[in-house]
């Protein structure tokens, strides 16, 4: 397996598999708009994404979101998504991705990394807890949604 970070070159592959995190997550299937806003953000440099390929088969992706802490004037990523194809659970691609991850915010000088999961996604907590993310117990989270 070999875990590198995305181009716009590997802009298919990541999109297909963007496009089964969504169906995934129970929004409908779209693979033109998976793949229109992959290419914007790797175009327009607005995230990282990390892929883990097996046999030139794209089984796992992560995305990170650059933010900032005022608080500390440092740094921070948002991991916002993750992903390993059903077929290819089981084999560490998680703990891969997220090992990337963690290394890449290391090299970038970053504070910290934060996520966000559903409270019954109890496989993916576990995976996090393990790698020594901790479930934060100081502060809400609330979303303003602007849905139009």
């Amino acid at each position: 397996m070999e875990v590198y970070q995305a181009t716009i070159a590997d802009l298919e592959g990541v999109a297909n598999l963007f496009n089964a995190y969504h169906v995934y997550y129970e929004q409908p299937s779209d693979v033109e708009g998976a793949r229109n806003y992959i290419k914007e953000r790797l175009e327009n440099k607005e995230s990282v994404v990390f892929v883990v390929k097996n046999n030139q088969m794209y089984v796992g992706f992560t995305q990170l979101y650059p933010t900032f802490s005022s608080i500390s004037m440092k740094k921070s990523w948002i991991l916002n998504d993750m992903f390993v194809d059903p077929e290819a659970r089981k084999q560490g691609i998680g703990q891969t991705l997220l090992q990337k991850a963690k290394d890449y915010a290391r090299e970038t000088g970053a504070k910290s990394i934060v996520l966000e999961t559903a409270p019954d996604n109890y496989t993916a907590q576990k995976l996090y807890e393990k790698n020594g993310y901790e479930r934060d117990t100081q502060f809400y989270h609330y979303e303003l949604s602007l849905s139009y």
